[in-house]
């Protein structure tokens, strides 16, 4: 009897471990690692948000087959982005210097050094720099078309209009549902 109890909860769970599988296969990564050295990016692709803070690829898309992308931001001003909301990409912020505000949800936190916030997706967040310099890795999972995102605005003169700036969030799967953190 216990046999049979074994096989049929075997036969009943198989079907809910292939569920969480993946159906399709996972692409070959590289067999090498590499290394980005400091103030460079990966590519040599360089990005300044607003001009003047440099936002560069650490880890792409290429790399991990969209599965995570991985930035470095050099704030050299106050302020940060609008509130938004990701459909598809979790995001992960560590500071490594300078102060930040973030907002998830309702809740607010304030960053420092050394601190690391989680941004899952669907819930509408934002921050805001709230001293002169700081310096943060990000990275999103999946990538996404979060590269696209920040190359468009790295190519802007200036800021967008905020129906520019809500059509650019729009076209890469991202929805502005407030202002910006004031600061």
């Amino acid at each position: 009897m216990k046999r049979r109890n074994f096989l049929l909860t075997t036969a009943a769970i198989v079907p809910v471990i292939a569920m969480g599988q993946d159906s399709k296969p996972q692409a070959e990564r590289g067999k090498k690692g590499f290394v980005v050295k400091s103030t460079e990016s990966r590519f040599n692709e360089k990005t300044a948000l607003g001009g003047t803070s440099p936002n560069d690829i650490k880890i792409s898309s290429k790399d991990t087959n969209g599965d995570l992308t991985v930035f470095e931001y050099t704030g050299n001003e106050k302020g940060g982005p609008p509130l938004h909301v990701h459909a598809n990409q979790d995001e992960i912020f560590f500071i490594l210097s300078g102060e930040y505000l973030f907002q998830v949800g309702d809740d607010r936190h304030n960053l420092k050094a050394g601190d690391t916030i989680f941004l899952p997706r669907k819930v509408p967040h934002a921050f805001a720099q709230l001293t002169d310099k700081g310096k943060m890795f990000f990275l999103f999972q999946p990538s996404g078309k979060m590269e696209d995102f920040f190359r468009i605005l790295g190519a802007l003169s200036g800021p967008p209009t905020p129906e520019a700036g809500a059509k650019i969030f729009h076209d890469h799967d991202m929805e502005v549902v407030g202002p910006p953190l004031q600061v």
